[in-house]
Protein backbone atom coordinates (compact mmCIF):
# COMPACT_ATOMS: atom_id res chain seq x y z
CA UNK A 1 0.00 0.00 0.00
CA UNK A 2 1.35 3.47 -1.13
CA UNK A 3 0.23 4.98 2.20
CA UNK A 4 2.46 2.54 3.95
CA UNK A 5 6.29 2.64 3.86
CA UNK A 6 7.01 -0.77 2.48
CA UNK A 7 9.79 -0.31 -0.30
CA UNK A 8 10.64 -3.18 -1.38
CA UNK A 9 14.15 -1.91 -4.20
CA UNK A 10 13.50 -1.99 -7.98
CA UNK A 11 10.88 -4.47 -9.91
CA UNK A 12 11.18 -4.59 -13.15
CA UNK A 13 8.16 -3.89 -15.11
CA UNK A 14 8.80 -3.22 -19.08
CA UNK A 15 10.50 -1.84 -21.56
CA UNK A 16 10.81 2.44 -21.83
CA UNK A 17 8.95 1.57 -24.94
CA UNK A 18 6.28 -0.72 -23.61
CA UNK A 19 7.26 -3.92 -24.36
CA UNK A 20 6.61 -6.04 -21.73
CA UNK A 21 9.44 -7.63 -19.43
CA UNK A 22 10.24 -11.66 -20.39
CA UNK A 23 12.41 -12.12 -17.83
CA UNK A 24 15.78 -12.00 -19.42
CA UNK A 25 18.74 -11.84 -17.00
CA UNK A 26 22.51 -11.71 -17.83
CA UNK A 27 24.00 -14.23 -15.69
CA UNK A 28 27.42 -12.47 -13.77
CA UNK A 29 29.24 -14.24 -11.12
CA UNK A 30 29.66 -13.66 -7.79
CA UNK A 31 32.96 -13.98 -5.47
CA UNK A 32 32.64 -16.89 -3.39
CA UNK A 33 32.51 -16.16 0.52
CA UNK A 34 31.50 -12.39 -0.61
CA UNK A 35 30.28 -11.14 2.64
CA UNK A 36 27.43 -8.74 1.45
CA UNK A 37 24.05 -9.54 1.25
CA UNK A 38 22.50 -9.39 -1.98
CA UNK A 39 18.70 -8.55 -1.81
CA UNK A 40 16.23 -9.46 -4.72
CA UNK A 41 15.27 -5.84 -6.51
CA UNK A 42 19.46 -4.31 -5.22
CA UNK A 43 20.89 -2.32 -7.39
CA UNK A 44 24.55 -4.30 -8.03
CA UNK A 45 27.78 -3.22 -10.10
CA UNK A 46 30.79 -4.76 -11.03
CA UNK A 47 33.60 -4.72 -9.17
CA UNK A 48 37.24 -4.44 -10.61
CA UNK A 49 37.96 -8.05 -10.45
CA UNK A 50 34.77 -8.79 -12.70
CA UNK A 51 32.31 -10.15 -10.29
CA UNK A 52 28.90 -8.78 -8.31
CA UNK A 53 28.90 -6.58 -5.59
CA UNK A 54 26.11 -4.56 -3.58
CA UNK A 55 26.10 -0.84 -5.16
CA UNK A 56 26.79 0.86 -1.67
CA UNK A 57 26.60 4.82 -2.67
CA UNK A 58 22.68 6.38 -3.00
CA UNK A 59 23.22 7.83 -6.57
CA UNK A 60 23.54 11.46 -6.01
CA UNK A 61 25.93 14.04 -7.02
CA UNK A 62 27.58 13.41 -4.38
CA UNK A 63 27.72 9.56 -4.04
CA UNK A 64 27.15 9.08 -7.40
CA UNK A 65 27.00 5.17 -8.40
CA UNK A 66 29.80 3.66 -9.56
CA UNK A 67 30.91 3.23 -13.30
CA UNK A 68 29.94 -0.25 -13.06
CA UNK A 69 26.41 -0.54 -12.09
CA UNK A 70 25.21 -2.99 -14.07
CA UNK A 71 21.27 -3.09 -13.23
CA UNK A 72 19.20 -4.96 -10.53
CA UNK A 73 19.55 -8.45 -8.88
CA UNK A 74 17.10 -10.96 -9.08
CA UNK A 75 18.05 -13.67 -7.63
CA UNK A 76 21.39 -16.14 -8.08
CA UNK A 77 22.21 -19.84 -8.30
CA UNK A 78 25.11 -21.91 -6.67
CA UNK A 79 25.82 -25.63 -4.97
CA UNK A 80 25.58 -25.61 -1.52
CA UNK A 81 27.66 -28.29 -0.01
CA UNK A 82 24.83 -29.41 2.13
CA UNK A 83 21.76 -29.15 -0.11
CA UNK A 84 23.46 -28.82 -3.62
CA UNK A 85 22.59 -26.86 -6.29
CA UNK A 86 19.89 -24.26 -5.12
CA UNK A 87 18.37 -21.30 -6.58
CA UNK A 88 17.50 -18.38 -4.29
CA UNK A 89 16.00 -15.35 -3.72
CA UNK A 90 19.01 -13.43 -2.14
CA UNK A 91 22.26 -14.19 -1.76
CA UNK A 92 23.62 -14.93 2.23
CA UNK A 93 26.70 -13.16 3.33
CA UNK A 94 29.73 -15.11 3.08
CA UNK A 95 28.23 -18.19 1.28
CA UNK A 96 30.97 -20.37 -0.05
CA UNK A 97 30.47 -21.64 -3.46
CA UNK A 98 32.84 -21.59 -6.30
CA UNK A 99 30.26 -21.59 -8.75
CA UNK A 100 27.84 -18.71 -7.66
CA UNK A 101 25.80 -16.69 -10.32
CA UNK A 102 23.91 -13.39 -9.85
CA UNK A 103 20.29 -12.83 -12.14
CA UNK A 104 20.58 -9.22 -13.13
CA UNK A 105 18.14 -7.27 -15.00
CA UNK A 106 21.22 -5.25 -17.22
CA UNK A 107 19.34 -3.75 -19.76
CA UNK A 108 19.25 0.03 -19.57
CA UNK A 109 15.99 0.77 -21.04
CA UNK A 110 14.11 -1.56 -18.74
CA UNK A 111 11.59 0.50 -15.85
CA UNK A 112 11.52 -0.55 -12.43
CA UNK A 113 8.15 0.06 -10.06
CA UNK A 114 9.98 1.58 -6.78
CA UNK A 115 8.31 2.92 -3.26
CA UNK A 116 9.51 6.79 -2.78
CA UNK A 117 10.43 7.52 1.51
CA UNK A 118 7.65 10.01 1.13
CA UNK A 119 5.28 12.11 -1.29
CA UNK A 120 5.90 12.69 -4.89
CA UNK A 121 3.60 14.67 -6.62
CA UNK A 122 2.61 15.21 -10.17
CA UNK A 123 4.32 17.57 -10.97
CA UNK A 124 7.76 15.52 -10.07
CA UNK A 125 7.08 13.34 -13.21
CA UNK A 126 10.36 14.02 -15.44
CA UNK A 127 12.61 14.80 -12.29
CA UNK A 128 15.31 13.31 -11.11
CA UNK A 129 15.41 11.13 -7.57
CA UNK A 130 18.32 8.88 -6.23
CA UNK A 131 17.84 6.13 -3.09
CA UNK A 132 16.94 8.13 0.52
CA UNK A 133 19.55 5.61 1.78
CA UNK A 134 23.10 3.78 0.82
CA UNK A 135 21.94 -0.07 0.44
CA UNK A 136 23.69 -2.89 3.02
CA UNK A 137 24.20 -6.24 4.09
CA UNK A 138 21.10 -4.89 5.86
CA UNK A 139 18.89 -2.88 3.62
CA UNK A 140 16.44 -6.14 2.94
CA UNK A 141 14.64 -9.22 4.71
CA UNK A 142 16.32 -12.36 4.97
CA UNK A 143 13.31 -13.91 5.61
CA UNK A 144 12.10 -12.95 2.45
CA UNK A 145 14.72 -12.23 0.62
CA UNK A 146 13.46 -8.77 -0.99
CA UNK A 147 15.32 -5.37 -0.85
CA UNK A 148 13.80 -2.35 1.35
CA UNK A 149 15.29 0.19 -0.14
CA UNK A 150 13.34 3.52 -1.44
CA UNK A 151 13.92 6.10 -3.04
CA UNK A 152 14.41 9.63 -2.01
CA UNK A 153 11.10 11.90 -1.92
CA UNK A 154 13.16 14.95 -3.37
CA UNK A 155 13.29 15.32 -6.47
CA UNK A 156 15.52 17.81 -9.04
CA UNK A 157 16.68 18.39 -12.16
CA UNK A 158 20.27 17.27 -11.28
CA UNK A 159 21.22 15.71 -14.03
CA UNK A 160 23.82 13.44 -11.79
CA UNK A 161 20.49 11.45 -10.22
CA UNK A 162 21.24 8.06 -10.74
CA UNK A 163 16.92 7.55 -11.85
CA UNK A 164 14.31 9.32 -13.92
CA UNK A 165 10.51 9.51 -12.78
CA UNK A 166 9.22 8.44 -15.93
CA UNK A 167 5.49 7.78 -14.83
CA UNK A 168 3.32 6.93 -11.19
CA UNK A 169 1.64 3.44 -10.42
CA UNK A 170 -2.03 3.98 -10.81
CA UNK A 171 -3.30 0.75 -9.26
CA UNK A 172 -5.85 -0.11 -6.38
CA UNK A 173 -4.05 0.89 -2.91
CA UNK A 174 -1.68 3.41 -4.86
CA UNK A 175 -2.47 6.69 -7.10
CA UNK A 176 0.10 9.63 -7.02
CA UNK A 177 0.81 11.51 -4.14
CA UNK A 178 0.26 9.06 -1.78
CA UNK A 179 2.46 9.00 1.61
CA UNK A 180 4.54 6.42 0.44
CA UNK A 181 4.17 7.36 -3.54
CA UNK A 182 5.14 4.28 -5.80
CA UNK A 183 6.40 5.29 -8.79
CA UNK A 184 8.29 4.36 -12.00
CA UNK A 185 11.55 5.10 -12.66
CA UNK A 186 14.58 4.17 -15.38
CA UNK A 187 18.36 4.08 -15.11
CA UNK A 188 19.62 7.66 -16.39
CA UNK A 189 22.41 7.31 -19.08
CA UNK A 190 25.14 8.36 -16.55
CA UNK A 191 24.19 5.82 -13.62
CA UNK A 192 24.36 2.73 -15.60
CA UNK A 193 27.30 0.97 -17.35
CA UNK A 194 26.35 0.47 -20.71
CA UNK A 195 25.35 4.27 -21.07
CA UNK A 196 27.98 5.83 -19.17
CA UNK A 197 31.75 6.16 -21.06
CA UNK A 198 33.45 5.03 -17.95
CA UNK A 199 35.23 1.82 -18.22
CA UNK A 200 35.31 -0.33 -14.40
Amino acid sequence: MATTATPYGLKPLNEIGGLPYAGATRKLPITSGYNTNLFYGAVVTIATNGTIELVTTNGDNSTPFPAGTIGVFMGCSYTDATLGFVNRQMWPANTVADDALAFIVDDPNTLFQAQAAGIITQTDLGQNTHFNAVQSTSTGSTATGNSNTALDATTATTAGFAFRIVDFVDAPGSTVGDAFTDVIVKFNPGAHSYTNQTGI
